[in-house]
């Protein structure tokens, strides 16, 4: 049991009814989980509002509302609390009732369309390696030190951000990395959480059915700035023009990291091939399994975001030059029995496929080919099919148009939009196959020695949707298997 006025500590609240010393042995936003001696949490959803199952949450038992409009009717016997924002109170809410692990661990987020996933994976890697107890919260997989569970949002629930950190500390992490994703910020997810720093990787088309212009999905991203406090580190990536948005209203010390211009950090692509990239990072010299020159930025991303936590450079360029990066995220996939190289990835932006494919190409040497296998999601923002489907033509040999997860839409109905974006000269080395599996093993098939099968869209994924149905499918697994069958 815990006293209301000691979770309400930092709630902005604009009107109580009732006495709020009183004890409650749980909350919730979900009012079919109410039971006695509970609060009801109110909070005004996309598609469901709280407020109208007010009285539902009273009959189940809840002793205490938290709300953004109190009812006309209300109950002697229940305390009501009227606050701005239910959800952001939800946030506060969730961080004191689990005694604020977020102020015992230094907190780290990392925002962005592309290259949350690698960095933030990137960092546990390295202060792992450093010696450092850490946790992670990614789209992949959330990691309490060894210990490994499966991840099913960008940002969870900020019950169960919390709910996590508290392990983390118990556990005596004392480094926590996490995505910050744009509908979480939207929602108020992340806003108690005591962050030590934030990165910014960049900002290009991506959420658009969500946020509905380019502006409202750059501001989401922007609130993950605004409301770090001044002892923290705004890092951004200023390759990026939104870069020096971010930090228009931000509280926190502003640190950049460039590839190409002035900054506080700066990276140089020295060599690159199918290996790896050679770097030269503030002036040292350092070699890397990751290859592309976003892979350079993220890289560098890194190092500065290790450094502004205080690690030595020297460290963190040793730790840099071994470290093999997320699943699914630039994922090279090799057998015995064929020189044919196998790519995963997660790109699933017209930007990302555009960066995946420009980074093979560069490393195409006499005569090798790239065979691109890619789709797009269903029940997802419909315009970025015809420019993933004109950029996958364009930038490969062969493509194959192919499931990702339709969801509930018809699978070829996708991969047809897809085609119409591509030139009616390129639309000859493209063909659609609905099924993903068949598509993956007819791409290898087509893959003479020394060419690349990319297989583009679900990266880490070992899901594929179709209506409410959930499979199991590996990109991986499948493009192994494909690629250990060749000559047998």
């Amino acid at each position: 049991m815990k006293n209301v006025r000691d979770i309400l500590y930092e709630v902005n609240m604009l009107e109580v009814l009732g006495n709020t010393d009183l004890a409650i042995k749980d909350f919730t936003s979900d009012s079919r989980k109410v039971e006695s001696d509970m609060m009801f949490v109110a909070i005004t959803g996309s598609h469901v509002d709280g407020h109208d199952y007010i009285n539902q949450a009273i009959k189940a038992g809840a002793r205490a509302i938290l709300c953004e409009r109190i009812p006309e009717s209300v109950d002697d016997q229940v305390v009501y609390i009227r606050v701005l924002r239910s959800d952001k109170a939800y946030a506060r809410l969730c961080e004191n009732w689990y005694d604020n692990p977020s102020k015992t661990l230094k907190l780290v987020g990392v925002t962005g369309t592309n290259g949350k996933t690698s960095i933030a994976s990137m960092l546990w890697e390295l202060h792992t390696q450093l010696g450092h107890m850490s946790g992670l919260i990614s789209t992949n997989v959330i990691r309490i030190g060894s210990r490994v569970i499966e991840a099913t949002h960008t940002t969870p629930d900020a019950r169960q951000i919390s709910s996590m950190l508290r392990e983390m500390a118990n556990f005596n992490c004392s480094h926590v990395f996490m995505e910050v994703s744009s509908h979480g910020l939207i929602q108020r997810r992340p806003s108690a959480l005591a962050f030590d720093g934030m990165i910014f990787t960049n900002l290009t088309h991506d959420h658009l059915d969500y946020h509905k212009s380019m502006k409202a999905y750059r501001d989401a991203k922007k609130l993950a700035f605004d409301g770090l406090h001044s002892s923290a580190f705004a890092l951004v990536n200023i390759d990026d023009k939104n870069g020096s948005y971010m930090v228009q209203n931000t509280k926190a010390s502003i640190y950049s990291y460039s590839q190409y211009g002035p900054s506080d950090y700066r990276v140089r692509v020295l060599e690159q091939d199918i290996a790896g990239l050679v770097l030269n990072i503030d002036g040292a010299e350092v070699h890397t399994h990751m290859i592309g020159g976003f892979n350079a930025t993220n890289l560098l991303g890194v190092y500065a975001a290790s450094h502004l936590l205080g690690s030595k450079e020297e460290d963190i360029l040793r730790t840099l030059s071994v470290i093999r990066g997320a699943k699914g995220r630039m994922e090279i996939v090799l057998t015995e029995e064929t020189q044919v190289t196998g790519i995963i990835d997660y790109a699933h932006t017209p930007d990302a496929v555009q960066k995946v494919l420009e980074v093979i190409r560069q490393v195409l040497r006499g005569g090798m080919r790239v065979i691109t296998v890619i789709g797009c999601g269903g029940n997802r923002d419909i315009t970025k099919r015809p420019k993933m489907g004109q950029l996958s033509a364009r930038l490969s040999d062969q493509v194959i148009f192919t499931a990702d997860n339709p969801r509930n839409e018809e699978a070829e109905d996708i991969c047809e939009a897809m085609l119409q974006g591509v030139e009616l000269s390129s639309r000859r080395k493209c063909s659609i196959i609905v099924d993903r599996k068949e598509a993956i093993y007819k791409a290898v098939g087509m893959a003479k020695p020394n060419d690349i099968v990319l297989v583009a869209g679900k990266g880490h994924e070992t899901t594929q949707v179709f209506g409410d149905n959930v499979f199991p499918f590996d990109d991986g697994k499948v493009l192994f298997d494909a690629l250990k069958s060749v000559g047998s």
